[in-house]
């Protein structure tokens, strides 16, 4: 991190140009640097104090995430919109964060901007929490002088994102915790209940149903390999993730299966198609141009098959093909989609377009992962009825056969 970051924090007081009384806090190497800092803005100091170290050591306690960055985005522009000079800005914002990591990161920000660098400079010494697609606006923003506008988009790009993320994340946990859920229950049933009965069908002295004796015989194998079971699930569960974000072609290969899944591929697609537009929109309203936007857009896809795609369309446009042209080329979106771009070609509103785009791709996914829970939740109580009746059936057998005889 750069060294502002590791600066100690002063709290100070003093007075402004009208004599009126304001305090706050910043970072600095002295208290003498920091209210020579105060003066440069126009601060009178009267008492500057070091914070203790934990406040600024916290980030370790903590973790950015991308809300975090949308609502800091947000709250900066408006702050810009309300007239408030920009450095003072990230004081209000980073001082009132209840995050401690993020705001460390806002201060570290802060400061860098305070001794003279660009917000985009700044922000690139940041990547892990501020991507090529921030900077690259940010940097537009303050060439154009437009920096209070681009911001605005910002934070609305990055809602529209992350609750897109979110609707996604639904779609893939709501089966993943009833099977988790299922796993569980079947665990306990194989290892504190049929061993139960298992002991009193030993006392029956009769060969038991086929049923039952294939539970009896999962029981204790169960009881007895538990940890081997255990041991393969939670290994293959590891080594899946850690291939995924170790192997690049595992990764790639994962992207590509995911959008052959049935359902769950068609959700990806259009949500990869909805964050195409939705990017590019944002980058074509910030003023930059085409080939230099792809680059981002291809990150922003999320799946390696747009990913590729995107890329060589970057390439074909660079040469003078038209971007619908290129899109059509590719087979990845609907004929509607390249419609509604040439149309923006042709009428010099292609940012409108894309908007319009992303609007209707975002509201498929929602419908979509809507659809997909409404179809799941009787499929997956059907599952649960026919293995955990099963189960039951199975322990009852030997039982209603012994009254029969009776």
């Amino acid at each position: 991190m750069a060294e502002a970051a590791k600066a100690d924090i002063f709290a100070w007081e003093g007075t402004d140009k009208s004599g009126k009384k304001v305090k706050g806090e910043m970072p600095g190497k002295s208290d003498a640097l920091v209210k020579a800092m105060l003066r440069k803005q126009g601060v009178n100091p009267l008492k500057v104090k070091k914070k203790p170290k934990p406040l600024l050591g916290g980030a370790s306690k903590g973790k950015v995430t991308p809300k975090d960055i949308t609502v800091f985005s947000r709250q900066l522009a408006t702050m810009m919109s309300s007239g408030v000079p920009l450095v003072q800005a990230f004081e209000i914002v980073g001082n009132g964060h209840e995050n401690a990591a993020m705001q460390d990161l806002i201060l570290s920000v802060k400061a860098d901007v305070e001794a003279g660098n660009s917000l985009t400079d700044a922000l690139k010494k940041h990547p892990l929490n501020f991507n090529m697609l921030y900077c690259n606006l940010v940097e537009a923003g303050e060439q154009a002088g437009i920096l209070e506008a681009i911001l605005h988009k910002l934070a609305t790009y990055m809602e529209k994102t992350e609750a897109l993320k979110s609707k996604i994340k639904a779609a893939l946990f709501y089966p993943t915790a009833v099977i988790v859920v299922a796993f569980i229950i079947v665990t306990i049933l194989m290892i504190f209940v049929i061993p139960q009965f298992s002991e009193l069908f030993s006392s029956f002295g009769a060969d038991l149903p086929a049923l039952t004796q294939f539970l009896v015989d999962s029981s204790n194998f169960f009881v007895d390999q538990w940890y081997l079971i255990f041991g393969v699930i939670g290994g293959t569960v590891y080594g899946v993730l850690e291939l995924k974000k170790r192997s690049k072609k595992f990764g790639e290969y994962m992207d590509r299966y995911s959008l052959k899944i049935p359902v769950i591929g068609m959700i990806l697609e259009k949500s990869a198609i909805a964050r195409f537009a939705r990017t590019l929109e944002t980058m074509f309203a910030a003023g930059t141009p085409l080939v230099e936007a792809m680059n981002s857009v291809a990150g922003a896809c999320g799946n390696i098959v747009f990913y590729d795609a995107v890329m060589k369309m970057k390439d074909e446009i660079s040469t003078g093909t038209q971007l619908q042209a290129s899109m059509r080329e590719t087979g990845l979106f609907p004929n509607m989609v390249v419609q509604m771009v040439a149309i923006g070609e042709e009428s010099g509103a292609i940012d409108t377009m894309l908007g319009k785009v992303a609007d209707w791709y975002e509201q498929e996914v929602d419908d979509a992962v809507e659809a997909l829970t409404s179809l799941l939740e009787p499929m997956i109580m059907a599952f649960l009825g026919v293995v955990i009746g099963g189960i039951v059936i199975g322990m009852y057998l030997p039982i209603f056969k012994m009254g029969a005889v009776v």
